[in-house]
């Protein structure tokens, strides 16, 4: 169980300092969007955000996301001056309030990366992997932030249009590594893996990639997930996202025992104790 429970310690260069975790890290959802899937993630003002981070961070998360655009299926594109609008005041309040929390920006669009960063953020959170502006990859690595690269094909607009693959895992394993390739050419450092759960993928393709997540160790990169409340947990249940709280937790330690190091999330103490508690099994308490 210890070979296969918890994979190395995470450790990110942010910026040139270096920030070491001994057991896997939860990054809270800030959602400054009016039309997010689950409703309640919604955050309309900066002091509700400060509020919510405030709750996020006592319930022990590292890493807070913040994002002003819906990256939901079907969702309605917005201008990048309405994103920069949603995010980086929020971004400057929170850094203010919090400097020692890690904040990551997610964004697959270049001007919102480069204004985030200089409003406080460290960690660069790109749904696109940098296919949609590959200048957001100029921005990562000119600032040395740490760069999370997920899988999608198409939009949030026409993602769920394409998801045909001949073999899922293995055409994701090649995407990986050719943006990967593309990342560290910009002399980008620190990567972390995002599969894209729900992104340009069925409810079975979901669960094939989360079952076989211990694969994409292969490529040495840190592996987020971010399954919170999503429709592949709460249509096969029948509910709603507002009920799949419960659902959430189990995938979620499904997630960490497969190697899991951060759990992207909107309920942060829930997926916290699961750490903790998947850490008991491998003999690491606290």
């Amino acid at each position: 169980m210890k070979d296969t429970i918890f994979y190395p310690n995470l450790t990110l260069n942010v910026k040139g300092i270096l920030r070491e975790f001994t057991k896997p890290v939860v990054m809270g959802i800030l959602n400054t969007t009016p039309d997010s899937f689950y409703a309640q993630s919604r955050i309309a003002s900066v002091d509700d955000v400060l509020q919510k981070a405030t709750e996020m961070i006592a319930d022990g998360a590292e890493i807070l996301d913040i994002g002003g655009y819906s990256s939901r299926p079907g969702a309605t594109a917005i201008s990048v001056e309405e994103e920069l609008g949603r995010t980086t005041e929020v971004i400057r309040a929170v850094k203010t309030a919090f400097p020692e929390i890690l904040i990551s920006i997610d964004t697959f669009r270049s001007e919102v990366a480069l204004a985030a960063v200089l409003a406080g953020a460290d960690i660069i959170n790109d749904i696109s992997g940098g296919m949609a502006d590959p200048k957001i990859f100029e921005v990562a690595g000119k600032y040395k932030c740490p760069y999370i690269l997920m899988h999608m094909r198409g939009t949030p607009q026409t993602m769920m249009h394409q998801t045909d693959y001949t073999n899922l895992m293995e055409e994701v394993e090649i995407y990986f590594r050719n943006q990967l390739q593309k990342a560290k050419g910009f002399g980008i450092k620190e990567v972390i893996l995002d599969l894209g759960f729900g992104f340009s993928k069925n409810s079975d393709q979901n669960y094939l990639l989360l079952k076989n997540l211990a694969q994409f160790h292969s490529l040495n990169c840190p592996i987020l997930v971010g399954i919170s409340r999503k429709s592949m947990i709460y249509k096969p249940l029948s509910l709603t996202a507002e009920d799949s709280l419960n659902g959430t937790t189990v995938l979620n330690t499904v997630a960490l025992l497969n190697g899991a190091q951060i759990l992207r999330v909107h309920d942060v103490k829930p997926a916290v104790e699961a750490v903790k508690l998947v850490g008991f099994l491998n003999g690491v308490s606290g």
